[in-house]
């Protein structure tokens, strides 16, 4: 009889750390459903910013192979006057004497020209337009972008004359900064272990861009009056039909991905106007507020070695097509087939292993492509020469193509990742924003120089200078400690 108080006791004991063990249960699975809940948003606001950036590139990119054809239209209507088309043409054509380049490559000079101008607005406003995405939400800023280059696409459908479609194309250059913004949206919607994947799918939104929106405009362009002498304005439309989708996307499926409580507040003086345009406080992320000091360190350098390889790379990049329209003679038609095998296998690429790459995979992935670049392009040097050792400049021309595509698979979408795990989530739109500035900056300033030294040098000599110098930021990556 004395032990049944100590048997209620012990009875009593079991039930409370039973009661206890089931709530600890139920506490651990509601964190999970909770965590998986919230994985499964996150994935899908990921693969909606997707869907709007690769309607974003199609669109963008539908005019690339028109370029040539409309240039010829503004030159047959105002080639001889006095207006904005023949001051610039006189440039071109003063450009042109200067480095020696053949008449045939002067739309070509022309579109790099627009090219340029394209990426020197998105050096102005990226990085501005980040900083305001951090103090006011991503989605406002990004609506805005968007609403931009709408306009920008239905001003070139009505662009007869030339000043309309400089100022279409300056109106889009403005805009474009939401490129860095959907990748401030994909970096808060990820962690450390899938922020890669997330910008390995930009990655892929680009490749698929490139090699479908060209085809497309082109096939739009046929049944337009561009064939016929025209300034294209079905494939405008049919641009604007899709920048107008991305709007809607973007309105009522992409939430809003930066909580109010963790915004930085915005403050705008000289000296911080000063901080977004100077390209030496941008590659020392001035602008950017709230970075420790090995942030900013790791930051600083990896801007240096942003802004260097794409100077060289884009460069060179550009003249690849001087190269093989003028020693491979290739027509528009092989150079698209060119294209479309390099967006291909970078297509695979950022779909396949790009996206299962952790942070320190990226890492690696971004050193791989840096150190694979150059070889790439020396061999393409080899191709420009006319008795190369081993192969046919052909095979070298294939051989540095497919190594090209290799790394470029990898390199941006990698060393934006890396930036972006240095990023304070109160400070990520500023930070790529700057990242984005530096590398329009570079694709401004790179085709420039680059068609310089072809046309006065040698595509054999500028291939294997750019492939020399493009040694020094793979070099600067691999001591890079993060």
């Amino acid at each position: 009889m004395m032990t049944q108080p100590q048997d209620n006791e012990e009875l009593k004991h079991r039930k409370s750390a039973a009661d206890n063990k089931s709530y600890e249960l139920k506490t651990k699975n509601g964190l999970n459903e909770k965590v998986e809940k919230v994985s499964a948003t996150n994935s899908k606001i990921i693969g909606l910013v997707f869907v709007s950036l690769l309607l974003d590139l199609l669109a963008f990119t539908m005019i690339l192979p028109l370029l040539p054809s409309l240039m010829d239209y503004y030159d047959k209507e105002e080639g001889k006057g006095n207006g904005l088309y023949a001051t610039l043409l006189k440039a071109v054509q003063g450009f042109q004497r200067w480095t020696g380049a053949p008449d045939r490559f002067a739309s070509v000079l022309f579109g790099g020209a627009l090219g340029s101008m394209y990426s020197f607005l998105q050096f102005l406003t990226s990085p501005i337009v980040g900083s305001l995405s951090d103090a006011y939400g991503r989605k406002p800023m990004l609506l805005i972008c968007l609403t931009g280059i709408a306009l920008s696409h239905a001003l070139w459908g009505y662009a007869r004359t030339f000043s309309i479609f400089v100022l279409a194309r300056f109106i889009g250059g403005l805009s474009k900064a939401n490129v860095s913004l959907s990748m401030a949206v994909v970096t808060d919607a990820s962690n450390t272990k899938t922020r890669a994947r997330g910008m390995a799918l930009i990655g892929l939104a680009f490749s698929i861009g490139f090699m479908a929106g060209p085809l497309a405009g082109a096939w739009f362009a046929k049944t337009g009056n561009i064939s016929s002498g025209g300034w294209g304005e079905r494939p405008a439309f049919y641009a604007l039909a899709l920048a107008l989708a991305n709007i809607i996307l973007v309105t009522f499926y992409i939430p809003e991905t930066l909580k109010k409580d963790k915004r930085a507040p915005l403050s705008f003086t000289l000296s911080k106007a000063v901080d977004f345009v100077s390209p030496w406080h941008l590659m020392k992320f001035t602008a950017v507020k709230n970075l420790s000091k090995h942030q900013n360190k790791v930051l600083s350098k990896l801007g240096v070695i942003y802004l260097l390889y794409l100077f060289i790379y884009s460069g060179l990049e550009f003249t690849i097509t001087f190269l093989t329209h003028h020693t491979f003679n290739y027509t528009a038609m092989q150079q698209g087939k060119m294209f479309l095998v390099i967006g291909l296998i970078m297509a695979v690429l950022q779909g396949g292993a790009a996206r299962r790459l952790g942070t320190r995979g990226a890492e690696r992935a971004a050193r791989g492509a840096l150190v694979l670049t150059p070889p790439s392009f020396i061999c393409v040097a080899l191709a420009a020469v006319n008795q190369p050792p081993l192969f046919a400049p052909i095979c070298w021309l294939w051989i540095g193509l497919v190594l090209f595509a290799l790394s470029t698979a990898f390199a941006v979408s990698c060393m934006t990742s890396m930036a972006a795990a240095q990023a304070p989530e109160e400070a990520r739109g500023a930070v790529l924003g700057t990242l984005r500035s530096l590398g329009a900056l570079a694709r401004g300033l790179g085709p420039l120089v680059a068609s310089s030294v072809y046309w006065s040098s040698g595509a054999a000599i500028t291939y294997t200078y750019g492939s020399v110098v493009l040694i020094i930021p793979a070099l600067m990556l691999i001591r890079l400690k993060t």
